[in-house]
This record gives C-alpha cells, sequence and structure tokens, in this order.
C-alpha cells in the first residue's frame, strides 16, 4: 500500500516531525504511537496526506506503531501522573546540588524506560552528580535537555504585545537570525525593551517580516535622495512602508505625501 506522510507533534515541544503510515483512517487529533529518539512516545497528528520531494528530504522517516487506544491514553496519563511525581525528585536534587536549573517540562517515555527532564538555565551545569541521584530514585534512564530563553518561552506560551498568543507557541518554528540588523532594516528605533519579547530576546516578528520590509522598500526613493513635489525640490527624510507615504523636507517645509505625489530628480 502507498505510504502517507503525516507530522505529528509531542507534549515537550511544539515543532513538528514527519512519519508515515499505511492507516487511511489517520486524521488531524488523532493520538499515535511512535518511535523517536528518546523512545516510544505517543503523539498528536497535526497534518495527513502531505506531500514530501524525497530527492530533498534527506532525513529517515519512521513509520507510526499505530494509532493510540483507549488502554493507550490510559498508560499514557498514568505516566503523566508519574512525571509529577518525578519533577518533586527532581527539584529536591537540584536544590540540595545547589544548581541554577529550572524545570520546565519532564515526560517518561510509553514503557516507563526513560524519562526526559527539560530544564532552563543561564549557566552551563555538569550535571553528571545529579544524574546518579536522579538515576537511584526513579530506577530508569534519565535525559536532561537544557533549552534557551526562546525555547522556554515557546513551551511555556503567552500573550504578546499584538495581543495575540506568541508567534513561536503558533506557527514559527526557528529562532536563528534574529539581530538588530533587522530592525534598522525596518526603521525601527533601536529602543532593546520595547523590541523584546516574553522570551527577553528580539521579537520573532522581526525575523518573518523582514523579507516584506526588504522588497516593498525597493519602491522607495532612497533616504536623503533628492525629489520633486509641486515643482519643488526636497530631501526624502522617512517614509511608511505601509501606508506608502514619505516625509519630506526642504528648508522652508516639511511635507507627508504619498509616494505617487513625488518624482525622483
Amino acid at each position: 500500500m502507498e505510504n502517507i506522510y503525516i507530522t505529528v507533534a509531542f507534549m515537550n515541544t511544539r515543532k513538528s516531525y514527519f512519519f508515515y503510515t499505511t492507516d487511511k483512517t489517520i486524521v488531524p487529533g488523532d493520538k499515535v504511537l511512535v518511535e523517536t529518539v528518546v523512545g516510544k512516545e505517543i503523539g498528536t497528528v497535526l497534518a495527513t496526506n502531505i506531500t514530501i520531494n524525497n530527492k530533498e528530504f534527506t532525513r529517515e522517516i519512521k513509520p507510526i506503531i499505530k494509532k493510540a487506544t483507549p488502554q493507550d491514553l490510559k498508560i499514557a496519563e498514568a505516566n503523566a501522573k508519574l512525571a509529577l511525581k518525578a519533577n518533586i525528585v527532581f527539584e529536591k536534587a537540584v536544590k540540595n546540588l545547589n544548581f541554577d536549573m529550572r524545570l520546565v517540562s519532564s515526560e517518561y517515555t510509553f514503557d516507563c524506560s526513560k524519562i526526559l527532564f527539560v530544564y532552563a538555565s543561564d549557566e552551563r551545569i555538569d550535571f553528571r552528580e545529579l544524574l546518579k541521584i536522579l538515576a537511584s530514585e526513579l530506577h530508569c534512564r534519565i535525559e536532561l535537555r537544557q533549552i534557551n530563553s526562546r525555547e522556554r518561552a515557546q513551551q511555556v506560551g503567552g500573550i504578546g504585545v499584538c495581543g495575540l498568543p506568541l508567534c513561536c507557541t503558533t506557527f514559527f518554528r526557528t529562532f536563528d537570525g534574529i539581530s538588530l540588523n533587522r530592525a534598522k532594516n525596518q526603521m525601527l528605533a533601536i529602543n532593546i525593551p520595547k523590541l523584546s519579547g516574553q522570551c527577553g530576546k528580539l521579537m520573532c516578528c522581526l525575523k518573518y517580516e523582514d523579507d516584506l520590509y526588504t522588497t516593498d522598500k525597493e519602491a522607495f526613493p532612497k533616504l536623503g535622495s533628492k525629489v520633486i513635489y509641486q515643482n519643488e525640490e526636497y530631501r526624502i527624510t522617512s517614509f511608511n512602508v505601509f501606508t506608502k507615504t514619505c516625509k519630506i523636507e526642504n528648508e522652508e517645509n516639511i511635507e507627508f505625501v504619498n509616494l505617487s505625489e513625488i518624482k525622483a530628480k
């Protein structure tokens, strides 16, 4: 039978991963049991019938083991309760060792052979002693994963200054390449607190809106260039790419005019 490619998301990450199946009854929202690098996990199907270019996609795509049954979901629910008890063990050990580690989440694999602790910290931690303590208390394999402030905000979630859910919790997945150069390209005042999101870093929207600004700015004369408006010479001092208006100045006057009303000199 023909393989059907789907995307699956898991509790400890908002990223989605590709799997394949031959079960045509699987639809978005279904719970499925899959094998991941962590172990067997239950995830939620986000999308089905996805087209993949095998020549461009080089990573191995694993099959779905099966659609989760009611019994599987009961096991997952019991594992989640066990993870809450494991949190107490983790936080007690961290406190005794005086480590700066803030627990974000924890999750057992489906068979409880391994538990993953996700934590945030402002420094690198030598957690070898912590691993020994956790392994002796929890009697399973331990994995510790440190995340940065952006990833922590993504997992915790929240509302941005725009009044909408954080971009990283809805559709934005990558965090690389967000710099002040993008703010300058978008002609924003360099005010770091106002340009920062809940994670304390530059807002993600500076990245995905940057290409739009770059394209739209090509229609405008360069800042400082001279233009003609109503038969008088002016200089471009600023412009708004959304309203298509320009601020033009000369020694006697300042005008705010539409881009279509000026001519390059």
